[in-house]
């Protein structure tokens, strides 16, 4: 008999999944316990395996297609010809008669519910008709009247040159082979438009989200919207950090900065335990984390993902480098188990690989208090009357105000300071 295979619900805050691929075709006999497809979560794709045997006869959500959780997305039989012409997937919604009568009252409801809280609306998104008539300014024809021999076009296709950019010798300005090593690099920037634009100003596409995309939209939503974020700053002197790792990798030990960062956030967060907490936003109480457990932002395809380091304060520099390595490598594959994601105390988000000297994060609920981290610039600095150059990092902490008061957190962030600036003591 016909039995229907529903989105499976893959990890504890997903709401719909993609189906990434299909790894069986219809008409193909499954085993049970054989990779049936993979599914992108909320949090990552993950591979989903046959429960019962049988075989695949129709795909009701191809490749690239969003499901509910529960909502039929294939539909199986025991026998191979066995008759699927009137089996009703099970969890197939019926279609609602009166369409028009259902709009209308939706209407209704939604003109009431923005009436009552108009603080909490969102702005819509009210798309301007692309100017079709639009005409571009003349310096888009230029590319129409240049002219220049096919030699020189050749070759400067070839070398990646502009040669709008060069004034020709030939006749009537024409742009000759000869004037090649005149014209500048076919670069980002170049001073003349060579083609007008296709699309008419305005112009637009919709890309629907993706699950991951979705969940982080609603949770940090959520965040900025309920949680009273402060920030507090601090610059670092990490000179001396500097020098150590140098020192470090002439041996051929290779810890990051921000393995530093995380052992500085670890032992600072054993000291500082009101830090390391969070807030029940049903029970309305505070969350006292009993073991220092560090998340750490990781950019993946679609999204953000923060694997987890358990009981970071228990971890050396050596330790912490390797499981990060780690972290960061399976979790850019997309193969990260949930309870290495799951759960954490404290979050450490760095952007100082891209250049970024300076930002605030938004926290990550439950958790009380995310650190933002910096790229290290040289900067002067006044030592016993006289400037130096040091090495500065900027940081900043973000916190939740109804678990951390200020002066809290300002402890928390001089004794990491303190930490980092003198870091002989983060390798004990």
């Amino acid at each position: 008999m016909p039995y229907t295979i529903t989105m499976p619900k893959l990890s504890p805050t997903m709401e719909e999944g993609l189906i990434a691929k299909w790894h069986k075709k219809e008409g193909d006999f499954v085993d049970a316990g054989a990779l049936l497809m993979e599914v992108t979560t909320d949090k990552a794709t993950v591979e989903y395996d046959a429960l019962d045997e049988g075989y695949l006869r129709k795909i009701l959500v191809k490749e690239g297609g969003m499901a509910k959780i529960n909502q039929p997305i294939a539909i199986f039989t025991i026998d191979k010809e066995e008759n699927i012409d009137n089996y009703i997937p099970e969890g197939e919604e019926v279609p609602m008669p009166k369409v028009e009568e259902k709009k209308e009252k939706v209407a209704v409801k939604k003109e009431v519910t923005l009436k009552e809280t108009p603080g909490l609306a969102q702005p819509t998104f009210v798309p301007e008709p692309p100017l079709e008539k639009y005409t571009f300014p003349a310096p888009s024809d230029f590319s129409k009247s240049f002219k220049s021999s096919p030699l020189a076009r050749r070759l400067a296709e070839e070398k990646g040159l502009d040669l709008t950019t060069v004034k020709g010798s030939g006749p009537g300005g024409r742009v000759m082979s000869r004037d090649i090593d005149k014209s500048q690099p076919d670069a980002i920037v170049a001073f003349s438009r060579r083609e007008a634009p296709s699309l008419a100003p305005g112009t637009y596409e919709e890309i629907p989200l993706t699950p991951m995309r979705k969940a982080i939209g609603k949770r940090l939503q959520e965040s900025k919207s309920f949680i009273p974020h402060f920030y507090l700053h601090q610059e670092i002197d990490v000179t001396s950090l500097f020098l150590l790792r140098e020192q470090l990798i002439q041996f051929h030990i290779k810890p990051t900065f921000n393995d530093f960062v995380i052992r500085a956030c670890a032992l600072s967060l054993r000291h500082h335990p009101e830090v390391n907490s969070g807030f029940h936003s049903v029970n309305q109480t505070i969350i006292s984390f009993k073991t220092v457990d560090i998340g750490i932002g990781v950019a993946i395809d679609g999204g953000l993902i923060t694997p987890i380091i358990r009981h970071a304060d228990y971890l050396n520099i050596g330790q912490i480098s390797v499981e990060v390595k780690e972290l960061v490598k399976r979790a850019k594959e997309g193969k990260l188990d949930p309870s290495e994601y799951r759960g954490g105390s404290f979050t450490i988000s760095n952007l100082g690989m891209y250049g970024i000297t300076d930002f605030t994060a938004v926290i990550n609920p439950p958790q009380a208090a995310i650190l933002a981290v910096g790229a290290i610039e040289e900067k002067p600095k006044v030592v016993a009357g006289n400037i130096q150059i040091a090495k500065m990092m900027k940081v900043t902490l973000s916190c939740d105000h109804r678990v951390i008061d200020g002066a809290t957190g300002a402890k928390f962030l001089k004794t990491a300071q303190t930490l980092l600036e003198n870091p002989a003591v983060l390798l004990v």
